[in-house]
Formats: structure tokens, C-alpha cells, sequence
């Protein structure tokens, strides 16, 4: 078999690209740079304790007095291991890159459910996306914008993408097809029945693509501190290097107790959806059952006018 250098090929696409539009990967740099140093920035200004209350006061909205609980001793015990800044830098990078996969994937996801040929051209491209190692993301990143946050944020926008992608398609595709064409049939336009039957009934699993965006960015938290990131990544990676076992425990422990609050968090958000579709689904089971009674009731009170017209037909 002769020898196919594939790779030399990526290769050389990427010293092209570099080459021909640097100005490109500038400016998606210094965006990245901005957002997530502005929201570091506002993260970790204030003192803990008053994001800390906005947290539980959301929590406590979203979810009840529970996770109210464990969102202040949560944090409060972040602040006891003196990892409150690296824990905001490290929610600053999961929140942009998760909002930058969701922005990318759920309408990806919608685009793939309406479209056959999208969803079969993105489907392989997705199945290639999530059996890639992880590390292999880290090489065009480096490349493209150097060491530092920024490639640690392309990097997980990459790796979050596909689960938002894929669970949106998926709950599109399961709402009810007789739903869908009583909505056609009394007028409504495609996109009416994107906006307002489709995404509310499939919004339980849009909201589970976003958790597992959401996840998966916080996975690759470690990854991004390997790249020069700060967080609580760094603080891993540096208790790795150094043989240093009491940081890495209290750095993964943070990346824990971050990742579960966010888990629960975005969870209620589902929660929330599957309350609203069910009783959809329960006031569209009463319209039901209201419509055999109209019906009927037309044809219940025509009857006794046709009794004269049969009776006086013989006279005429």
C-alpha cells in the first residue's frame, strides 16, 4: 500500500490558513480575550460573599432550599481552601464556552431535524468529534492562537459542541407528528411551528444538551490549564508537576463541588420545562375532549327542525 500523508496535508492547511488569514484568528483571539477576562473580572471583584448569596438566592428559585444549602456551604468552603479566584476564572471560561457550543449546537441541532441532508452530512462529523481524543484538540489550537486562555476556550467549545447538536435534533424529531400537522393544519407557518410547538415541547432535551455542554466544558478544565489557562486547571496541572498531592486534592474537589452546583443548576431548567410540557399536554387532552361535544351539539339541535319539513311534504 503506498503511504498516505494525511497528516502532512493538515499540516500544511493549517501553515496556509495561518498564512493567509492571520487577521481572522487575531480577532476571534482577542474576543475570547475580552469575554473571558470581563467576566473574570466581574466574578471576582466583589467579595465571595456577595456572589455567593446570588447564587443560593438562584439556586433557591430554580431548585428549593436544598441546593440553597449546598451552594452557600459549597462556595464558603471554596473560599476556606483560598481557590475562590481560580474557581470564578474557571466558571468564566466554562460559562463563554458553553454559551459559544450552545449557540453553535442547538440551532445546528434544529437545522439537522428539519433537514434530512443535514443531519446526514453532520452526523459523521459529530461521531468524529466526540471519539477524537481530547489532546488532539490542543495541537490546531496552539497553533492558531498560540499558549494561553484563548486556545483553552476553541478547544472546549470544540469538545462541548456534538451533545448540544445531537440532543436537539433529538427532542425535535420525538414531538408528536399529530401535533405537528394539527398545528399545519389550522394555518400556522413553519416557522410558527418551530417557535411555538416544536422547540417548547422538545426544550426538556435542549436543556439536556446543555447541561452536557456545560459538563464537558468543565471537563476540559484540566486541559486548558495544560495550555496556560488560569483556574482552577492550573492549579492541578501545577500540584501534578510538582508532585504536590494536598493541591491537587483541593483543586479537584473545587472542579467538584463547581460542577455539581452548575449540574443541578441547568437541571432545573429541564425540570422546569417538563412541568410546562406536561400540562401542554394535558390542556391539549381537554381541548380533545371538548371537541366531540361541539360537534355534536350542532347536529343535536337540526334534528327536530327537519321533523316539520318530513311532515308536511306529503301535503304538498
Amino acid at each position: 500500500m503506498p503511504h498516505l500523508p494525511l497528516g502532512q496535508w493538515v499540516s500544511d492547511l493549517i501553515d496556509w490558513l495561518l498564512a493567509t488569514v492571520p487577521w481572522l484568528f487575531d480577532a476571534v483571539s482577542a474576543v475570547m480575550s475580552a469575554l473571558v477576562e470581563g467576566l473574570t473580572d466581574l466574578l471576582v471583584t466583589p467579595p465571595p460573599v456577595v456572589w455567593i448569596v446570588v447564587f443560593a438566592v438562584v439556586a433557591l428559585l430554580l431548585r428549593g432550599p436544598w441546593l440553597a444549602l449546598y451552594t452557600v456551604l459549597a462556595f464558603l468552603l471554596v473560599v476556606s481552601l483560598e481557590l475562590w479566584a481560580e474557581t470564578m476564572q474557571t466558571l468564566a471560561l466554562v460559562l463563554v464556552a458553553a454559551v459559544i457550543a450552545a449557540a453553535i449546537g442547538v440551532p445546528l441541532g434544529i437545522l439537522a431535524a428539519r433537514h434530512r441532508a443535514v443531519s446526514v452530512v453532520v452526523r459523521p462529523v459529530l461521531d468524529f468529534m466526540q471519539t477524537t481524543p481530547v489532546f488532539v484538540y490542543l495541537i490546531p489550537a496552539v497553533f492558531f492562537f498560540g499558549v494561553g486562555v484563548v486556545p483553552g476556550v476553541v478547544a472546549t467549545i470544540l469538545f462541548a459542541i456534538p451533545p448540544g447538536v445531537r440532543l436537539t435534533e433529538l427532542g425535535i424529531r420525538q414531538v408528536d407528528r399529530e401535533v405537528v400537522e394539527a398545528a399545519r393544519a389550522f394555518g400556522a407557518r413553519p416557522g410558527q411551528v418551530l417557535r411555538e410547538v416544536q422547540l417548547p415541547l422538545a426544550l426538556p432535551s435542549i436543556m439536556a444538551g446543555v447541561n452536557q455542554v456545560i459538563m464537558l466544558a468543565l471537563s476540559m478544565v484540566v486541559t486548558a490549564g495544560l495550555l496556560g489557562a488560569a483556574g482552577l486547571g492550573a492549579v492541578v496541572v501545577r500540584a501534578v508537576t510538582q508532585l504536590d498531592v494536598a493541591a491537587g486534592f483541593e483543586g479537584g474537589l473545587a472542579v467538584v463541588l463547581l460542577a455539581i452546583f452548575l449540574d443541578r443548576l441547568t437541571g432545573a431548567f429541564g425540570q422546569r420545562a417538563a412541568l410546562s410540557r406536561f400540562r401542554a399536554a394535558r390542556a391539549q387532552r381537554s381541548l380533545r375532549d371538548r371537541e366531540p361535544a361541539a360537534a355534536q351539539a350542532p347536529l343535536a339541535g337540526a334534528a327536530p327542525a327537519a321533523s316539520p319539513a318530513l311532515e308536511t311534504a306529503p301535503d304538498r
